[in-house]
């Protein structure tokens, strides 16, 4: 594993350009979904219109290492320089998984922001002990939602502060759908009236829903998944006891046993991927 890589991924030999020192000049630390602003476009409504779910493997028992790390040094970091950490998460499904999002308003931002933060003074510090953590941190897929209000609706909540170690009881269900083909209208509508409906009565609410984000990989030194068509949609549940009695709901269900899911398997790839996430003690999304 090189050295120059975020929680793995490769990034430039130190330097600070004057476009990066503009930046961190005059942005400012945002403790919500709040992206910089950028002239060139309007204000996004939800949070975000591009969107990194970054899943990391980790050396086993370190994972606690790279949270403490990252909700200290790579939040507000971050969020200095226009990107949204929008949640950062243990999966409960593997201990030796790391899941975090982070958002950009748009494509040009995201260049931009990610050159100035990895060749800038945190990363530069912290880079060694974050990959020491790891042994791979290339599953990413790059994302957008299907529609301009299906992205994570901005939260008015403060981040809770650093060195908090309460976590929360709430979890964050990832589905990911790797599908045949891009993402059309009409799979959308199939979603949206034949999945959603069940999904909802069974309560598990969609909270945002996205899709491949198809442009090309502006900063190639971090890698991305590429040749994929996904659809990833997110929902909330109070406790761990809310996701099981989802599962036991949807199990039982006539209705998607007999009808939807296997229509739905006619669009899959690979079956579906479900992450179940528990948000860290600084997770905004939670």
């Amino acid at each position: 594993m090189a050295d120059d890589r975020d929680a793995g991924e490769e990034v430039s030999t130190p330097s600070q350009t004057t476009r990066a020192n503009r930046i961190l000049a005059v942005a400012a630390v945002t403790s919500s979904f709040s992206p910089l602003v950028y002239p060139q476009t309007p204000m996004p409504t939800t949070c975000c219109p591009i969107l990194e779910l970054r899943q990391y493997t980790l050396h086993p028992g370190k994972r606690d290492v790279l949270i403490e790390l990252f909700d200290r040094e790579f939040v507000e970091s971050q969020e200095a320089l226009g990107m949204n950490i929008a949640g950062q998460f243990r999966d409960a499904g593997n201990p030796d998984r790391f899941v975090w999002m982070r958002g950009f308003r748009d494509m040009p931002a995201r260049g931009v922001a990610l050159n100035s933060f990895y060749s800038g003074p945190v990363w530069q510090t912290h880079r060694n002990t974050a990959n020491a953590t790891m042994i791979d941190a290339s599953n990413v897929l790059l994302l957008r939602p299907i529609s301009p209000n299906a992205g994570f609706a901005k939260s008015g909540a403060a981040r809770a502060a650093v060195g908090t170690s309460a976590l929360p009881a709430s979890r964050v269900m990832a589905t990911i759908y790797a599908l045949n083909a891009p993402v059309d209208v009409n799979f959308i509508q199939f979603f949206e009236q034949q999945v959603k409906p069940l999904l909802i009565a069974t309560g598990a609410t969609p909270i945002a829903v996205f899709q491949t984000e198809t442009a090309e990989n502006n900063f190639p030194r971090l890698p991305i998944r590429t040749g994929e068509h996904v659809l990833v949609w997110f929902s909330r549940f109070a406790s761990e006891e809310q996701v099981r009695a989802h599962e036991v709901q949807i199990g039982k269900s006539a209705a998607w046993n007999d009808t939807v899911e296997p229509t739905l398997r006619n669009y899959l790839k690979s079956p579906a991927e479900r992450l179940v996430l528990e948000p860290t003690a600084r997770s905004l999304l939670r």
